[in-house]
């Protein structure tokens, strides 16, 4: 389904999000706040949008994903940097303990064992080494995260139809926010998996929630 929307993937995620997924992008990234010299992994990187901006500081970073369509129309916009590999989140082709930051935008929830998946995120990151996920969440107020859910079941697939040469990826998109668990359920599942300090704040009104951890030393 990636590989299909690949070639338009950033365009479309701009116009369906109005511009905002841009200020998220820059909010994720203060937050990674990578120094010269660290070791970033980006997964479930996509075109490597992201990642570029984990590099401004001098760090070097991985931008890994499972779609190898995602990272060869990324790999066709070379960046200083920015290194892209195919991977699996539930099994990444990485070393123990090897990335100062491990970070996922937007990609845990298509991860089939998102528990897992953090198990694994804990693994390749070093003792201290932080985490930091940004994805989409629930609006606090019941009637508006409601509300908010049909506009999403109706509008996004209507928007997608007109834009996209394959809206059934946008279809799902809908489903798979409607299902994912709010703020405080996946606070608890990243302390679960072995992760410590966690923490989260809303953008957008809890539209979005971007939740931080660390390793414990």
């Amino acid at each position: 389904m990636f590989d299909a929307v690949a070639d338009r993937y950033d365009v479309l995620n701009d116009v369906l999000s109005m511009g905002q997924d841009r200020r998220w992008r820059r909010i994720v990234a203060r937050l990674v706040a990578a120094k010269p010299g660290d070791l970033v992994l980006d997964i479930a990187a996509g075109t490597g949008t992201s990642s570029r901006a984990f590099t401004e500081s001098g760090a070097r970073c991985v931008a890994c994903d499972f779609s190898l369509g995602m990272l060869r129309a990324g790999a066709r916009k070379p960046a200083e940097r920015v290194t892209f590999a195919a991977g699996d989140a539930l099994a990444l082709p990485f070393a123990d303990g090897v990335f100062d930051v491990v970070t996922i935008s937007f990609g845990l929830r298509n991860v089939v064992g998102p528990d897992s998946a953090l198990a694994e995120m804990l693994r390749v990151t070093r003792p201290g080494g932080r985490l930091v996920i940004c994805e989409f969440s629930h609006v606090p107020v019941r009637p508006l995260d409601l509300a908010y859910q049909r506009y999403l079941a109706a509008a996004l697939p209507a928007v997608a139809k007109a834009i996209s040469r394959n809206p059934g990826a946008y279809a799902y998109l809908a489903e798979s926010i409607k299902d994912w668990p709010a703020q405080q359920d996946l606070a608890d599942r990243i302390t679960t998996a072995g992760w410590s300090r966690t923490s989260w704040h809303n953008l957008s009104g809890g539209i979005i929630a971007i939740h931080a951890a660390r390793r414990p030393r």
